[in-house]
């Protein structure tokens, strides 16, 4: 937008790691919020020295010349050049310390859909070279037989079979098992079924998902660390006319991307070269310089596509891998896994259990909520759980770390996840107790203490029709403020004749401030639905004997075409400053479609995955 350059012009090329650029990395929601005045700035400054070079060249004032796709031209005069004519004389022009950006009002690109995706042609047509698919000559490919258990070991193996396999080079144990390097992926695959090893589950072997639970419950039992105090929640409560309680209980969720995890690493010559799909580039090489000694300049980090990361890809354990075993090959060597692999040694989203008691006053208004949280890392899980967007005077809210040793990593709007469910879940309930309408009392509770989330509220209540809804259909409604953005949805479901549930349309609303790219906004706001009804209808992990029990996607599944309901997705117009997309969608579609089976069927979900509660899709 600020450089005017033609983008039908420019390709993209995803750099490697440099220092230059700082740690490169992605998640959280952070891009757009985080560089979108940088890069405004940089295109700015960027036509400002293109303008300086091109008024140095004709003899005639900066502020006589204007610019538009990629082209300077003298207003008065006939003369233009291209950006790529003026390039050489305009990088040897002063860099201007401060410079004008445009007007919002004469933006050309911000805000429309004009500019495509440069790399859509390549994903849909199957041309995109993603980690799994990247070779090298001379490559070798290598998979890892794994102790099933969190935390077992190698007891021993036997590499007298593995070695007979045609194509099988070499077997070496690393850190995370025992790996057989193969010319293919097919001799690797055959080498690691013929390899006899055994494995020591360790202190782990009798762990299980149920028991896990009981954990956490047990914890609950007693007051834990304080993650927000207002008020005086306990003498708010028991004081209340109306007070209800519930509980809530949330598994252990994978990231299942289409591209299970690789990399490619190479050591030669004192050198170490790394090609990974890869979240935190930096963290890569750290791992790298901690295995090889080698100095920072001495270790290459290329960046390649990533099939799917939703967090998984903050982990460095694949990179490890491969870095590990370069240094016993002499050749590039690609680590690989299957997906049963890549399902059952994960960094899973955080199991959690939930205790909450609201107090109502004579006129059904919340006067104390109190939260307890129970779940193995406080890092990933109490996030969202404040409940500062909703005016209720006395809130507590307190949690228990409790250790398991499942590992363990940030999932798709991380925290949120579970305390926008639970809490929005809840916020139903109290609505129906206070016998009130579910979008009418949250907004009350909203307009004063957070207008934007009560106007992105809004917006989906309207869109959706809510209070005009068609006979047998039946609406939820739910909505939740984080990574600085504001989201609502409004699921629209029905039953079929059997009481199988009919998924037919999610209205989806955020308000992220400017909108840069509405059809970007558009397209995570569907993809943020599509993950949250998966992990609401079937997302668990389960563990029995200290072992993962999914192993591919007919045990741990996703949700479908044929079940996928319309998306419409809406934008609050607005100017504040652009926030995050990615995550924010996904916190409020579970409770908006629990709330909605409680429309039409009169039960509370508290507990997920639903199918594992008996609901039925059509």
């Amino acid at each position: 937008e600020e450089m005017d350059a033609d983008w039908s012009k420019v390709k993209v090329r995803q750099g490697d790691l440099d220092e230059a650029y700082g740690p490169q990395s992605t998640g959280g929601s952070m891009s757009v919020r985080t560089t979108f005045d940088k890069l405004r700035r940089a295109g700015a400054v960027a036509r400002t020295m293109l303008l300086q070079a091109a008024a140095q060249s004709w003899g005639v004032k900066a502020s006589s010349c204007h610019t538009a796709k990629g082209v300077v031209y003298q207003k008065q005069g006939q003369q233009k050049a291209t950006y790529g004519e003026l390039a050489d004389l305009a990088a040897g022009q002063e860099i201007p310390d401060d410079v004008t950006l445009k007007d919002p009002q004469d933006f050309k690109l911000i805000g429309t859909d004009l500019l495509k995706s440069k790399d859509a042609d390549l994903k849909v047509s199957g041309r995109m070279v993603f980690g799994y698919d990247f070779t090298l000559p001379g490559i070798l490919t290598a998979v890892v037989a794994r102790p099933p258990a969190f935390g077992g070991t190698v007891a021993g193996y036997d590499e007298t079979a593995a070695r007979a396999v045609p194509g099988v080079r070499q077997i070496i144990k690393i850190s995370a098992g025992v790996a057989v390097v193969a010319d293919n992926m097919t001799a690797a695959l055959a080498g690691r079924k013929a390899l006899k090893a055994t494995f020591d589950s360790g202190p782990n072997g009798n762990l299980s998902s149920a028991g896990i639970m009981t954990k956490l419950k047990e914890a609950a039992q007693n007051p834990g660390q304080v993650e927000r105090s207002a008020g005086d929640a306990a003498s708010a409560l028991s004081q209340a006319d109306k007070a209800i309680s519930a509980e809530y209980e949330l598994p252990y969720l994978d990231h299942a991307p289409m591209e299970p995890m690789n990399c490619t690493a190479q050591v030669k010559d004192g050198h170490c070269e790394i090609w990974v799909p890869t979240q935190v580039p930096a963290d890569v090489q750290r791992v790298a310089i901690g295995i090889t000694g080698f100095a920072p300049e001495n270790i290459v980090v290329h960046i390649l596509p990533i099939g799917g990361g939703f967090g998984r890809r903050l982990q460095k354990d694949y990179a490890t891998d491969a870095v590990e075993l370069a240094m016993h090959v002499s050749a590039p060597v690609k680590v690989l896994r299957t997906r049963p692999e890549d399902i059952q040694h994960g960094f899973y989203r955080p199991v959690s259990f939930h205790r909450l008691s609201v107090g109502l006053n004579k006129s059904n208004q919340p006067t104390a909520w109190t939260h307890r949280l129970a779940y193995p890392e406080h890092v990933w899980v109490t996030g969202g759980a404040g409940l500062e967007s909703y005016d209720i005077p006395n809130v507590l809210v307190d949690y228990h770390e409790v250790p398991i040793p499942v590992p363990v990593g940030p999932w798709r709007s991380v925290a949120h996840t579970a305390t926008g469910f639970v809490n929005e879940s809840f916020m139903d309930e109290l609505a129906h107790t206070a016998g009130d309408d579910p979008y009418h009392f949250r907004f009350k509770l909203l307009l004063d203490n957070n207008p934007r989330l009560a106007g992105v509220l809004q917006l989906a209540a309207e869109k959706a029709n809510w209070g005009d809804t068609p006979k047998g259909h039946f609406l939820g409604i739910a909505a939740h403020t984080s990574f600085h953005s504001y989201a609502a949805m409004v699921v629209d479901i029905s039953l079929d004749d059997k009481g199988r549930v009919i998924l037919n349309r999610v209205t989806a609303a955020i308000d992220c401030g400017l909108v840069i790219n509405p059809d970007g906004v558009r397209a995570q706001l569907e993809g943020a639905v599509a993950v949250g009804l998966t992990a609401a209808l079937f997302g668990e992990i389960s563990s029995k004997d200290g072992r993962v029990e999914q192993s591919n996607f007919h045990d741990y599944k996703l949700i479908t075409m044929d079940k996928m309901p319309v998306v419409d997705a809406f934008s609050v117009p607005s100017m504040e400053p652009p926030t995050g997309v990615g995550e924010p969608g996904i916190p409020p579609t579970a409770p908006a479609l629990t709330n909605a089976l409680f429309a039409a069927t009169g039960i509370r979900y508290r507990r997920l995955p639903l199918t594992k509660e008996g609901l039925k899709l059509a």
